[in-house]
């Protein structure tokens, strides 16, 4: 109330320009009406969570910061950034670490698109990098095989173990056949994968490419990072999803047939009662 009072009696009670401040403490009144006049110490907040592809960085950058979405997308192509973090991949897709940030009012993309990678940075341990020896993948392997866990599972207890069905799948050679990789693959999203989309050309589409995509299909958070360094040492080759949010693992193709034609029935019965959802995973 005395602050109110206060800018009145200055004549700037109507002249505070809206947004997210951060002000020095115990600043005067008379600075920070000064402050709140002249849009000193505004902020603008981003907030990128888990899960989201490099194209949803883009929009969210380019909506917050008031920016040309061009900007952005030119600032996650940046050479120099992809060379400091060896990525082969045309983007640091992957490399935007999920978090909040809070940007100077003015900030540009390129500056911002540097603050989620230097997050990245900081949320990479030495001890990940010693790691990396033991499992046989290039840190570019773990963030592509971390962001393809982040996307397909839904439970954080399932994290290490779907990691640890597609390193089996990698070290026998199978395709890894990960829906979200086809996802990413397609120009547009589908709310629901055919057979056709899994014939896409792309070398995303790791229903026809072995191994690993050339980079990450989304931003992984810390404990999908965590499984693809360390994932569960299991049996299981094959997993499938449930409406619920659930997978059933299986170590053989016959086993695996067998609990595909319930999650179908279980599915089938979802989308009679769900007809408008967007859900994006099917029985595989």
């Amino acid at each position: 109330m005395l602050f109110r009072l206060y800018a009145k009696f200055r004549g700037g009670d109507r002249q505070v320009r809206a947004g997210t401040y951060e002000l020095p403490k115990n600043l005067g009144y008379g600075a920070m009406l000064d402050a709140l006049t002249a849009g000193k110490g505004l902020v603008r907040s981003v907030t990128i969570p888990e899960g989201f592809s490099v194209s949803q960085v883009v929009r969210a950058v380019s909506a917050k910061l008031q920016v040309p979405p061009e900007s952005v997308e030119a600032a996650t192509r940046d050479t120099t950034l992809r060379r400091r973090l060896d990525i082969p991949a045309a983007t640091v897709d992957g490399y935007l670490f999920p978090d909040t940030y809070t940007l100077p009012e003015g900030s540009t993309a390129r500056e911002a698109i540097a603050l989620m990678v230097r997050r990245f940075e900081q949320v990479w341990t030495p001890a990940w990098t010693a790691r990396l020896d033991t499992i046989g993948l290039t840190r570019n392997d773990v963030m592509t095989l971390a962001s393809i866990v982040e996307k397909e599972a839904k439970l954080p207890q399932e994290r290490p173990v779907i990691a640890g069905v597609y390193m089996n799948r990698l070290r026998q050679g199978m395709l890894l056949q990960a829906d979200p990789t086809v996802q990413y693959a397609l120009p547009e999203h589908q709310t629901r994968l055919l057979f056709k989309h899994l014939k896409v050309k792309s070398d995303y589409n790791t229903y026809i490419r072995k191994g690993l995509p050339p980079g990450p299909i989304a931003s992984p958070g810390k404990p999908s990072i965590v499984a693809a360094l360390y994932p569960a040492q299991v049996p299981y080759r094959y997993f499938v999803a449930f409406p619920d949010g659930h997978h059933e693992f299986r170590a053989t193709i016959a086993q695996h047939e067998a609990i595909v034609k319930e999650a179908r029935k279980a599915w089938a019965a979802w989308y009679r009662l769900h007809p408008s959802d967007t859900a994006t995973t099917r029985p595989k």
